[in-house]
């Protein structure tokens, strides 16, 4: 396993972990302060409004397409300060111009995501959408700046930055809930409402400017240009074009989602069911999962998509395949254990991480937890296979392999809603999201194989059975002595907590000292280089 793309993967995890621990922190607090009902999905809605739209104009673009055109544009004799300028001028004015249009069409928005929601719930979403959208502008800013810094090799303080916007947050938001520890969908102010959403959009403004020293530091003089012309941003048009195809898919897919579990939370309020059963509960849920996924396997395809790039300009299709199978196995040592954690602890890691809430609606957050559990080794492959994707520019198939993951989450999404009792809906739609990445991840390699000729399987697929054995002997061999023996223990919160840190301590220590006795390099490696900085 090469060194310099552990150690990238490593520094860049250490800054997500950070920052997702902080972001927890912050989920807890939010969760604690407003709940997983009806003020708990209005926050959610609104908040999560910027990042739809983004997602869907510009995003992809931003985080992928844009990233090949900036590694070439290194060679230019500026070092490609000129491209640079031109690109940050043109997508801060689209930015600009979309985040307009967005607030104005925030009324409408609001009855596409929220349909069913109406008085005093409707009117909280909509004071949160509107101070939330101009969020839309600094996360654009955010993945350009962090994009040239990823082109320059520094890959740190774009997983870094975030950790400011969650402390800002934690901070307003503790206050609030030391103040106003009883706010629900009737006694919430719009003043209020208008601070909450304020402090979101503050945070996102504080993790966009932080990156500017860092671009600074390059020496890459950014000026506002707007000759456009002649200097192939054509090219780079070109290729977004796909994928925006690739984001409307997503966020149309997303959008069923958030539209049926609005619908299961107002559907459990008319029934007068005291749980979050929709929204609130899925978006927790689904954070929680990305856990791993964020800190490890955006880490190592982060790190990997700049050298791909530079290897397919090459024409060196050997290398590709090298770095694929390094990418592959390494993912694998976090995903597949992670996997049968969330499976076998999905109601005691909910119990443990949202201890503000009642213990029901954190267990129901658990189940939908170990519902989206499976998921999470496809998930991993079929991002190594779009980032390769990227790199050969061919986004076209990328949009291709997203239609058949989101109409296949889709459909048995509705399905669940139409067949399964209320208090499983929403478990049902977390699976879907599971079923669509197993399957559609055959599609994904499908498409990719074209371009790399001659990829064998054998090189990840025996560690992932290995890896796959130890993980589920361990854990659910944890799981079961922890119903026979703790018995009460586990009935409290800090019990349960308790006992939930001393499984991942037992766990990760003979996790690693039974993949070194079978030779399992890959982990031994990147423990080493954890613990000594260096092989």
């Amino acid at each position: 396993m090469s060194d310099s793309l552990i150690r990238s993967s490593l520094v860049m995890a250490a800054g997500t972990l950070l920052s997702r621990i902080t972001g927890f922190v912050r989920n807890i607090v939010i969760v604690a302060l407003l709940g997983t009902t009806l003020l708990g999905d209005a926050y959610n809605v609104g908040n999560t409004m910027p990042n739809i739209v983004y997602n869907l104009i510009i995003g992809g673009a931003l985080t992928a397409v844009f990233l090949p055109q900036i590694v070439r544009a290194m060679k230019d004799h500026d070092g490609g300060s000129a491209f640079i300028s031109k690109l940050v001028t043109l997508v801060i004015s689209t930015l600009l111009i979309i985040t307009t249009i967005a607030i104005l069409l925030a009324p409408l928005l609001l009855r596409l995501y929220a349909p069913t929601f109406d008085g005093r719930e409707a009117e909280i979403t909509l004071i949160f959408m509107l101070f939330c959208l101009p969020q839309i502008l600094f996360y654009g800013l955010f993945a350009l700046l962090g994009q040239i810094a990823n082109s320059r090799g520094s890959f740190a303080p774009m997983m870094w930055a975030p950790i400011l916007n969650n402390l800002v947050v934690i901070t307003i938001f503790s206050i609030f809930l030391f103040q106003y520890p009883d706010l629900s969908i009737g006694n919430i102010s719009d003043s209020q409402v208008q601070l909450l959403a304020l402090s979101a959009t503050l945070g996102i403004i504080a993790q966009s400017l932080v990156l500017l020293p860092v671009i600074r530091a390059f020496r890459i003089k950014l000026r506002a240009d707007f000759k456009w012309r002649g200097f192939g941003l054509g090219k780079s048009v070109r290729l977004a074009g796909w994928t925006l195809v690739y984001a409307l898919i997503t966020q149309v897919g997303f959008l069923i989602t958030v539209n049926l579990t609005t619908r299961i939370s107002k559907e459990a309020s008319l029934l007068g069911l005291e749980e979050g059963l929709g929204f609130t509960p899925y978006q927790n849920a689904y954070l929680i999962f990305l856990l791993p996924h964020s800190i490890f396997t955006i880490s190592v395809t982060t790190a990997i998509l700049p050298t791909l790039s530079r290897l397919v300009q090459e024409s060196a299709i050997e290398r590709v395949r090298e770095e694929m199978q390094r990418a592959l196995r390494l993912v694998g040592i976090v995903a597949i254990p992670a996997t049968f954690f969330f499976l076998f602890f999905g109601e005691s890691i909910g119990r443990a991480i949202f201890f503000g809430i009642p213990d029901e609606d954190a267990k129901f957050i658990g189940r939908v937890l170990a519902a989206f559990s499976l998921a999470l080794l496809p998930l991993a492959l079929n991002t190594i296979f779009i980032r390769t994707l990227n790199a050969f520019e061919n986004t076209k198939s990328q949009a291709f392999s997203n239609l058949v993951i989101n109409a296949i989450a889709t459909l048995f999404s509705l399905l669940s809603y139409l067949l399964l009792p209320i208090e499983w809906k929403t478990i049902g739609i977390a699976a879907s999201f599971t079923v669509s990445y197993i399957i559609g991840l055959y599609i994904t390699f499908s498409l990719v194989r074209p371009y790399i000729l001659h990829f064998s399987h054998r090189g990840y697929l025996s560690l992932y059975l290995k890896l796959a054995a130890i993980s589920a002997t361990l854990l659910g061999f944890l799981a079961i002595m922890g119903q026979l023996v703790t018995g009460n223990l586990v009935e409290s919160r800090w019990g349960n907590t308790l006992y939930l840190i001393a499984v991942l301590l037992l766990t990760s220590l003979s996790y690693i000292k039974i993949t070194r006795r079978l030779g399992v390099t890959e982990v031994s490696e990147a423990v080493g280089i954890v613990l000594k900085g260096k092989r």
